[in-house]
């Protein structure tokens, strides 16, 4: 049985996560959240708690990670919480860490879609860019997700991933497959996933923008 904590527990892929953890295997699962309370409800006592917190605190993340086996991380936007992730981490002695980030970090993405992603995104990327490097930087057992345009179809799981030096490819991807991915990756033990950076994406999606845009 794995002990998985999930930062940003409140957010939509995080929730459809959780309920696959718990379907699919028999982790019991740490919700981490600002006004956790307020925003989660645990439908398997034995199974989940929920913690109030940010990112920032990182004692709070210290003494949540006792413990605990692998770390998701919901959105990893900012370079300061990356960081906090990171030293409590190896403050907890954690090693394995998933977290989604989006694609065109590194420019991989060409093309049309890629410059109508450009436009879309704007400077944010440089925000996910630089709490990426913090965390390849790091010496974790890290999975990054570069996550494409999302969206929700229930039953779709499908998804393709391209490597970090390859370009990226597809315009969008369910919340739906995303969780399936994490649940697989968590599931994993042939280290398939170990210190790689992936881009997420719908297979057959190679449009100029997502279908809902």
């Amino acid at each position: 049985m794995k002990n998985v904590l999930i930062l940003g527990a409140a957010g939509q892929i995080s929730r459809l996560l959780t309920d696959g953890l718990l379907k699919q295997t028999d982790a019991k699962v740490i919700l981490y959240a600002r006004n956790a309370a307020g925003r989660l409800k645990v439908s398997e006592s034995k199974r989940e708690i929920f913690v109030d917190g940010d990112f920032n605190e990182t004692d709070k993340l210290v003494q949540t990670m006792q413990g605990v086996d692998i770390v998701y991380v919901n959105d990893m936007r900012s370079e300061r919480a990356t960081q906090s992730i990171v030293a409590a981490m190896n403050r907890a002695g954690v090693k394995r860490i998933i977290a989604a980030s989006v694609l065109g970090i590194y420019h991989e993405v060409a093309g049309a879609f890629g410059r109508w992603n450009e436009r879309m995104v704007g400077s944010s990327s440089s925000l996910y860019a630089a709490a990426a490097k913090v965390l390849e930087d790091s010496a974790l057992d890290y999975t990054l997700l570069r996550l494409t345009w999302l969206y929700n179809q229930e039953g779709n799981i499908a998804c393709s991933l391209t490597q970090k030096e390859e370009p990226f490819i597809g315009a969008q991807v369910t919340r739906q497959a995303v969780a399936q991915l994490v649940i697989d990756i968590i599931q994993d033990k042939s280290g398939l996933y170990s210190r790689t950076s992936l881009g997420v994406s719908e297979p057959n999606t190679d449009w100029p923008k997502p279908s809902f845009y």
